[in-house]
């Protein structure tokens, strides 16, 4: 199960068919404000904090795109000693006002996640120049903590982020 959650994001991620390349492609960083939903007694476990953002987005029809994530979390996120990366793909609806839903996955301390996470996003897409876009949106993740780190085991919550990304369009 593990494996094929890992294949089909990855497929996800790197097939983009030929209408993408067509379209207007962005590419940009952000920063997200994430907290857990639930209470967490765990000290090592941190319930809130800043992640960083990588983001390409590419248009497949007028009010349909395709975006990728790469969010980069600080150590001590999950309990990992090390920085924990989370690979994102989203199907993006609408224009500036806009509504998404994804898949994702944990990778930390050398490996991945026992299962994928899914995430639902509504945000404002807002252009600042004429090539250069602010988004803005708010995101809650469907968590699965299970295989990252002992600590993280034993942790049940889902996550809700807040994020702002500049984003080139070329």
């Amino acid at each position: 199960m593990r494996h094929t959650s890992l294949r089909l994001l990855l497929i996800a991620l790197f097939c983009a068919s030929p209408v993408i390349a067509e379209a207007d492609q962005r590419i940009g960083a952000g920063v997200h404000y994430w907290r857990t939903v639930d209470s967490i007694d765990d000290r090592a476990f941190d319930r809130d904090g800043l992640s960083y953002v990588i983001t390409y987005q590419g248009g497949l029809l007028p009010l349909l795109k395709y975006q990728t994530d790469l969010q980069i979390f600080p150590k001590t996120f999950a309990g990992s000693e090390k920085t924990v990366y989370a690979p994102q793909v989203l199907g993006i609806v609408g224009h500036w006002i806009y509504a998404g839903a994804g898949i994702g996955i944990l990778y930390a301390d050398g490996s991945f996640a026992d299962r994928p996470f899914y995430l639902l996003r509504a945000g404002l897409d807002l252009p600042i120049l004429p090539r250069l876009r602010l988004d803005i949106n708010a995101n809650y993740h469907f968590s699965e903590w299970k295989g990252i780190n002992e600590i993280a085991d034993d942790i049940e919550s889902d996550t809700i982020t807040f994020g702002a990304a500049l984003r080139l369009v070329f």
